[in-house]
C-alpha cells in the first residue's frame, strides 16, 4: 500500500536534494510531500505544500513575514504552521512519516516541529550536525538523527547515496505494520522509571507486572528518560507510575549529569495517577568527567567510576538532606494516596552492605528526613531489605497494583 513521506525542507537552497528525495520515495512506490518552510528565496523547484501555506497556518500571511524578514519572528511561524499541518494529516492518516533535511537552522525547525509530533510517528532529520551532542534537537522524542557527513549544498555523489538511505529508511519506517497502540485497555500502561544500579530490581518488576497482565515502558532516568516518561502521562499513554530511580532529583540538585528539570517527579502527583515510589540511585551522583578523573570537591567523598568518564561520588550527610528536601517539595503536588517505598539496607547496587558506596549514616539522615517531610497522603513503607531484592520488588508492584485496582 503506497504511503506518503512528507519531506520538511527549505527549497530556495535544497531544491537538488528535495528533488532527488522526490524521486528516491516516488521509485519505491510512495508519494514525497515537499513541505517548503523556507521564507526568504525563490524555491527552485515547486513545493507541494508551499511556504505560503505553512505561514498563513501559522497565523501570519507570508507577505508580512518578507516585509521585515528575521529568523526570530519567521521561525515560529513557519514552525508552528508545519506542526498544524502534519498533525491534522496524522490525524487523517494521510501523512505515514517525516523527512527533514538541514543544517544548523534547518536542523533546529524541522526538530521543532518533529518533536510535536506523535510518539511512535516516524521521524528522520538528515543534519550537518548529527554527529555532535544532539539533546536540544530530540528532546524527548524519538527522532532518528542522520549525519550528512558533507555539507547538504547541492548533490554529489556522496550526498545522492546519503538521502537515498534517508529516503530508503523513511519509506520502510512508513511500511512498518507496527502499530503503537496508544488508546487504552482494561489496565493501564505503566511508565517505570530505571538506572543500571536497579537493572536486576527492574527485571522483577516487568516480571511481576506481566504475570498480572501489565504491560511496562521502562525509562533510563538519566535526565530525558523521566521528562519522557511524564511526557506521556501527560499525552494518557501512562497511565500509572512505578518511580523506581530518583538519580535525576539528585543530579538536579547539584546540576549535573542526569538532572530531570524542575517538573520532574510533580507529573503523576497532580494528575492523580497511581504512584509507588523508591529513591533509587539518589544516594549518589553522575558526573561526567575526563577519563577516570576524580573532581577535587570530591577527593573527600566515598566514590566509583560507573565508565571510565561518569563519576560517582556518594552524597554526604548535608547533601543528601538537600536531595531529601527536593524530593519533598516535588511531591508536594501529590493529590492522591501514593507509597513510597523506603529500602534500609540501600537504595542501588552502589550502597548495599559491603559496596563502594556504603555509608549508614547517610542513608538514615536522608530517610528520616524524607519521613519527616513526605505529605500525609504518601504513605511510607520502610523494609529491611535493597532496592533489588526480589521481596522489596514484589511488594512495591503489589501496592501499585492495589492502587490501580481500587
Amino acid at each position: 500500500m503506497s504511503k506518503t513521506i512528507a519531506v520538511l525542507v527549505t527549497l530556495d537552497t535544497k531544491d537538488q536534494e528535495a528533488g532527488y528525495l522526490k524521486d528516491q520515495i516516488e521509485s519505491r512506490g510512495h508519494t514525497a510531500l515537499l513541505m517548503d518552510i523556507g521564507v526568504i528565496g525563490k524555491p527552485g523547484i515547486p513545493a507541494d505544500i508551499s511556504r505560503a501555506e505553512i505561514a498563513a497556518a501559522g497565523g501570519q500571511a507570508l507577505e508580512q513575514l518578507l516585509a521585515n524578514p528575521t529568523r526570530e519572528e519567521a521561525g515560529p511561524i513557519m514552525v508552528g504552521g508545519s506542526r498544524k499541518i502534519l498533525l491534522d494529516k496524522i490525524d487523517k492518516n494521510e501523512v505515514h512519516a517525516v523527512l527533514g533535511l538541514g543544517g544548523t537552522q534547518g536542523t533546529s525547525s524541522c526538530c521543532d516541529i518533529m518533536q510535536a509530533l506523535p510518539y511512535g510517528f516516524p521521524k528522520i532529520m538528515v543534519s550537518t550536525v548529527a554527529s555532535g551532542d544532539t539533546s536540544s534537537f530530540v528532546g524527548i522524542k524519538d527522532i532518528t538523527m542522520m549525519f550528512s557527513v558533507s555539507d547538504i549544498l547541492k548533490l554529489n555523489p556522496f550526498t545522492r547515496k546519503v538521502l537515498a538511505n534517508a529516503a530508503a529508511a523513511a519509506c520502510g519506517m512508513a511500511e512498518s505494520e507496527s502499530i503503537f497502540d496508544m488508546h487504552k485497555g482494561d489496565k493501564p500502561l505503566i511508565g517505570m522509571s530505571n538506572l543500571g544500579v536497579l537493572t536486576q530490581g527492574s527485571i522483577e518488576a516487568i516480571k511481576y507486572f506481566e504475570d498480572a497482565g501489565y504491560e511496562v515502558i521502562v525509562f533510563h532516568a538519566v535526565g530525558s528518560g523521566g521528562k519522557a516518561m511524564e511526557q506521556m502521562m501527560k499525552e494518557g499513554i501512562i497511565g500509572a507510575v512505578f518511580d523506581y530511580a530518583m538519580g535525576e532529583i539528585a543530579d538536579d540538585v547539584f546540576g549535573v549529569l542526569r538532572a530531570g528539570g524542575p517538573e520532574r517527579l510533580t507529573v503523576a502527583g497532580k494528575l492523580g495517577l497511581p504512584q509507588v515510589l523508591c529513591p533509587g540511585g539518589a544516594e549518589h551522583l553522575g558526573i561526567l568527567v575526563p577519563a577516570n578523573h576524580v573532581p577535587d570537591e570530591y577527593k573527600d567523598h566515598k566514590y566509583v567510576f560507573h565508565s571510565p568518564v561518569v563519576f560517582v561520588p556518594r552524597l554526604n550527610e548535608e547533601e543528601i538532606c538537600r536531595v531529601a528536601d527536593d524530593i519533598i517539595q516535588r511531591l508536594s503536588h501529590t493529590k492522591d494516596k501514593a507509597y513510597f517505598m523506603i529500602p534500609l539496607k540501600g537504595v542501588g547496587r552502589y550502597s548495599i552492605p559491603g559496596a563502594a558506596l556504603e555509608d549508614k549514616s547517610s542513608d538514615r539522615a536522608f530517610f528520616e528526613r524524607l519521613k519527616s517531610g513526605l505529605p500525609p497522603n504518601i504513605e511510607v513503607v520502610e523494609r529491611d531489605l535493597h532496592a533489588e531484592e526480589p521481596a522489596f520488588v514484589k511488594e512495591a508492584v503489589d501496592r501499585l497494583i492495589s492502587l490501580i485496582e481500587a
